[in-house]
């Protein structure tokens, strides 16, 4: 009876035992990532502030208002990781030169391309050294962003075509991504 009892408890034991098996996905593993909106929202609000000099708007100028005691902190604080002394004299000379540019722009003279640069479209040949100076600053501008946010300057020149290109005056000739065909074409701003 020993025997019989063990015999049905070793199969009950190698029997009842369950089985796992470990079998590595088919397709891999993704992980998503959201830090790269939090660079972004970073690169946008230079850009805001950048073209808030150069437009001469004060809707992002921060810790300007009521001199209250938290307001003073928030502006030391903010001016502390704000644009440098170079930045600013760029956005400066943008600022010297953004009328002029804008008539020529009404004009379809030159247009903004996707690389967030000017590109004499129509215009007179005695343009070409304002929109090389523009260029020179937004290139300025474009790399201390870059480098300031740990990204490439390639993303901040996107980001900022997209906004020169969406406050351009209509008239203004544009490059755009036709989606049919998938490539970049100019078109005349509305």
């Amino acid at each position: 009876m020993k025997t019989g009892l063990t015999i049905i408890v070793a199969l009950v034991l190698i029997l009842g035992c369950a089985r796992v098996s470990v079998q590595a996905p088919k397709d891999p593993i993704k992980v998503d990532i959201s830090m790269r909106l939090d660079i972004y929202q970073h690169i946008k609000n230079d850009i805001d502030d950048i073209e808030s000099i150069v437009t001469g708007s004060s809707e992002n100028t921060k810790g300007q208002g009521s001199r209250n005691f938290l307001n003073i902190f928030v502006a030391e604080a903010y001016a502390a990781q704000g644009l440098s002394p170079d930045i600013e004299a760029a956005a400066f000379r943008r600022k010297d030169r953004y009328t002029q540019l804008v008539a020529l722009q009404v004009k379809g003279g030159i247009g903004e391309n996707k690389l967030g640069l000017l590109e004499i479209r129509t215009a007179d040949i005695s343009s070409k050294d304002l929109v090389d100076a523009e260029n020179r600053d937004r290139m300025m501008i474009y790399q201390a962003v870059a480098q300031k946010n740990g990204t490439s300057v390639e993303a901040v020149q996107q980001l900022y075509a997209q906004r020169l290109q969406s406050d351009a005056p209509a008239g203004t000739p544009i490059e755009v991504l036709n989606n049919s065909t998938g490539l970049y074409e100019w078109k005349v701003k509305q």
